[in-house]
């Protein structure tokens, strides 16, 4: 899945390349990416038509395309859903499910929503240009300059669920997927079913740090990229899987401690861990 490197990667690649543009027509060739407009698509497409993009925003792992008359274009790429620039006469891909005709983007004329196992989605957010009311529950991320770390940090040390999900959990801290907690807590030498009221603040405030830096360099080298389901707007793929310690390393040595990384399931998925750095936790003792 696309997490918050890689939907920023997008986010910058439609400021580049279509804000200003007008849109003159939408295709939608499925209607399951549009499912959660309450419009259906027919009222989805009508919304979009005519309207200019003017800003390219991003709030966790949804990015949104604010709309000259308020409204917002959001987007969520769930597990395989890209956004592509395309010019015209390009051949469709083969999962298009959307396509936006544009008039004055900086490069291409059309805009491509692609997504071969729809989980991903597209809807217009009523009066949501500067904030979508959908997505406003959610909590900032750790690049964001008004990440409040003294608030979450507090909030992590107060509760007995593990630092990983803790570290999942939108509502907490957006943006921080699999990958990059996984990454974080293996530079922060923390075990991700510690919990978190076992943690001092100094910890906390070191593993945040780890995610933002993580981040950042993933950022800067384009996102992470294990298949070719993730690409940026102008179809080139992310990677920073060539850096990653812990991520889908098992059975390699540590790169501290030399000792094999291990892989165990986690919420339908993998956590990857170092046994000799981020020590198994002791169970908590039973109340007598």
């Amino acid at each position: 899945m696309p997490e918050l490197p890689e939907v920023e990667v997008v986010r910058a690649g439609l400021e580049r390349h279509v804000l200003g543009a007008r849109v003159l027509g939408v295709d939608v060739l499925h209607p399951r990416p549009v499912r959660r407009d309450p419009r259906g698509p027919e009222g989805f497409a009508a919304a979009l038509v005519g309207r200019t993009l003017t800003e390219a925003r991003r709030r966790g792992k949804y990015l949104w395309l604010a709309l000259d008359d308020g409204d917002a274009l959001l987007a969520h790429l769930g597990m395989s859903g890209q956004l592509l620039v395309q010019p015209d006469g390009a051949e469709p891909e083969r999962h298009l499910r959307v396509r936006m005709r544009l008039e004055g983007a900086a490069e291409g004329r059309h805009l491509h929503f692609v997504d071969q196992r729809m989980f991903g989605g597209l809807m217009v957010s009523a009066g949501g240009a500067k904030l979508p009311p959908e997505i406003a529950h959610i909590g900032r991320d750790p690049l964001d300059p008004l990440f409040d770390l003294d608030d979450v940090a507090r909030r992590v040390r107060s509760r007995t669920v593990a630092i990983k999900r803790q570290l999942l959990d939108q509502n907490l801290v957006s943006g921080i997927g699999n990958i990059y907690a996984d990454e974080a807590l293996w530079r922060t030498r923390v075990h991700g079913e510690r919990p978190g009221d076992r943690l001092t603040r100094a910890q906390v405030v070191e593993l945040f740090g780890h995610a933002r830096d993580v981040m950042t360099d993933a950022l800067a080298q384009g996102g992470t990229s294990f298949d070719a389901l993730y690409v940026n707007v102008n179809g080139e793929s992310g990677y920073f899987d060539r850096s990653l310690h812990a991520y889908g390393r098992e059975g390699e040595p540590c790169d501290r401690c030399a000792r094999p990384i291990r892989r165990v399931a986690f919420m339908n998925r993998s956590s990857f861990f170092c046994p000799g750095c981020q020590p198994v936790p002791r169970r908590r003792s039973a109340p007598r």
